[in-house]
Parts: structure tokens; C-alpha cells; sequence
């Protein structure tokens, strides 16, 4: 077992592996964590932070082991110590990436392409009693600020009849994964769930599709249940059924 500075490099390029291997972990099951229910949300964003940080400084360790070990010396440990960079570069790469994302993002969580007379939630009123965030839409402040964010989120209007939009909204809907809580063609009203992949928020949807002096108009509106903000999230969803419904 070598024990001189070989040796020693080695172990610290494995050390450094290993905890960023301990910090991805920290980072990866935050989110299943809080989904099922084993820690509270500020806890799930606590250990996300500490994976990022631990995973910085293992990638850095990793780093300075790998230059020591480089082709040509005889030291070892040269592609652990890559494993390591990259490793611990990802584990603080997409925490701080959705940092920055949340930073840019205004504090909004209600997105819609009508602020005037935004559509309205009716089956999904009890099912959003006991969120956080309630159904009332904010007014003029969030309308400006997300204005200002967000550009180009208008109704579709089409030259079609109501029903066949109706039904175009609905294809749409549903080929975006969405889980549909109520359609009632008669009203136009199409109401559905989007739930996130890593922390499993709920996200709630409806859709109105009205008559028009043309054809029809179709508008959407996508509402977080949980937190002041959404990074930015239902904007992107509402942009993505509007170009799903112009397909």
C-alpha cells in the first residue's frame, strides 16, 4: 500500500469522488424526500443547498487532484478526479442554475392570456381549498409584472367554431401530459392538473375556449398552488399549449 505522496494524492482524489458522489445524492432525492412527505419544504431546500456547496468544494478538491495526477505524472487517481469535477460541477450547476432562473423570474404565480377578465377555476376549487395560493387573480400588480416578463402570451384566436377548437384545446391539453379534472364543452371550460417532475408540485390549469367575431378564441391560465413565485414555470407551461393548440 503506497503511503508517500502517490498514495496520498490518491486518496484525496477518491475522498473528494466520493463526497461528491454524497452531495448528488443530497441534491437528487430532495425532492422525492418532500414529495413523500419524509421532510418539509425548507428542509428539502436546506439539503439542496448543502449538496450544491458540498458538491462545489468536493469538484474543486477533485480539480486540484486531477491536475496533480495528470498524464504523464505517476500519481493515479486522473480519471476518478474527472468524475469528480464533473460530478460536483452538475450537483452545483442545476441548483444554481434554478437560482439564477428564480432571481430572473418575477414573484408571480399566476399567469394568464387574458388579465383583464382572466378564465375562472370551478371544479378545482376544492381541490385547491387547502392550498396556499388561492384561485382570485391579483389584479393590475401582477398583470404589469407579468407584462413586463413575459411578452407575447396573447389568446389564439382561430377561424374555426368553437366546438373544434374545443376539441383541438383538449388534444392539446392532453397531449402535454396534463391530468383533465373537467371538460364541459357547453362552457368551454377545460380545467387540469400539471404536477412537476422533482418535487411534485401542483400546478393547476384552465382553459376558455369563447366564440369569436372570426371563429373562436381560446384562453389559458396556469396557477401555482404553492409558493409566491414559480421560476418562471407557468409561463413556460402556457406557452407550451399555445404552441401545442397552433399545431
Amino acid at each position: 500500500m503506497a503511503t508517500g505522496p502517490v498514495g496520498k494524492i490518491s486518496v484525496i482524489i477518491i475522498v473528494a469522488l466520493v463526497v461528491a458522489l454524497v452531495a448528488a445524492l443530497m441534491v437528487a432525492v430532495a425532492g422525492p424526500a418532500y414529495r413523500m412527505q419524509a421532510v418539509e419544504l425548507p428542509d428539502a431546500f436546506t439539503l439542496i443547498r448543502w449538496g450544491a456547496w458540498t458538491g462545489l468544494g468536493a469538484g474543486l478538491v477533485a480539480l486540484a487532484g486531477g491536475w496533480l495526477a495528470r498524464p504523464g505524472t505517476q500519481r493515479r487517481g486522473f480519471l476518478q478526479a474527472v468524475a469528480g469535477v464533473l460530478i460536483g460541477a452538475v450537483t452545483f450547476g442545476v441548483p444554481f442554475a434554478m437560482s439564477q432562473s428564480g432571481r430572473a423570474a418575477p414573484p408571480i404565480h399566476d399567469i394568464t392570456t387574458d388579465t383583464d377578465h382572466p378564465p375562472a377555476f370551478v371544479a378545482l376549487i376544492p381541490l385547491r381549498s387547502s392550498a396556499p395560493n388561492g384561485v382570485d387573480y391579483g389584479g393590475e400588480s401582477v398583470a404589469k409584472l407579468q407584462r413586463a416578463a413575459f411578452s407575447g402570451i396573447a389568446p389564439i384566436v382561430l377561424a374555426e367554431p368553437p366546438a373544434k377548437a374545443f376539441e383541438r384545446a383538449l388534444g392539446a391539453a392532453r397531449d402535454l401530459g396534463w391530468e383533465i379534472v373537467a371538460a364541459v364543452p357547453q362552457e368551454g371550460r377545460i380545467e387540469a392538473t400539471d404536477t412537476t417532475a422533482w418535487f411534485g408540485f401542483k400546478d393547476d390549469i384552465v382553459v376558455r375556449v369563447m366564440p369569436d367575431a372570426t371563429g373562436s378564441r381560446i384562453d389559458v391560465r396556469s396557477v401555482s398552488r404553492l409558493g409566491r413565485g414559480d421560476l418562471g414555470k407557468n409561463a413556460k407551461r402556457v406557452r407550451a399549449f399555445l404552441q401545442r393548440v397552433r399545431q
